[in-house]
């Protein structure tokens, strides 16, 4: 795997939902991280509802997370709802800290 995936995914981490403890990643917001040839990294992710009021929000603080990763030219972000999001989504660490468990 691409090192700079993880790079973006630890930026990732830093993005959170203003409504929610918890950062994007570990909600499991994030379906996919990819870079192409052309450094451009490529990311699909979901929102907990899709009605949320930050959507614009959330999305341009992934494109910004993605290219502050060195040789990361630019990102795009598809926002998708398919599958819906679902708490099983959400990693262990996340489930514990909003007392899923």
């Amino acid at each position: 795997m691409d090192a700079r995936i993880d790079l973006i995914i630890e930026r990732l981490k830093d993005v959170y939902d203003p409504e929610i403890p918890v950062n994007i990643y570990d909600l499991g917001l994030i379906y996919n991280v990819d870079i192409d040839d052309n450094n451009k990294a490529n990311i699909i992710m979901t929102l907990t509802a899709p009605g949320c009021p930050v959507a614009d929000i959330l999305v341009e603080d992934v494109r910004q997370a993605a290219i502050a990763v060195e040789n990361v030219s630019e990102a795009d972000v598809e926002l998708t709802f398919d599958p819906p999001w679902d708490k099983s989504m959400m990693s262990e660490e996340a489930r514990l800290e909003l007392g899923f468990f």
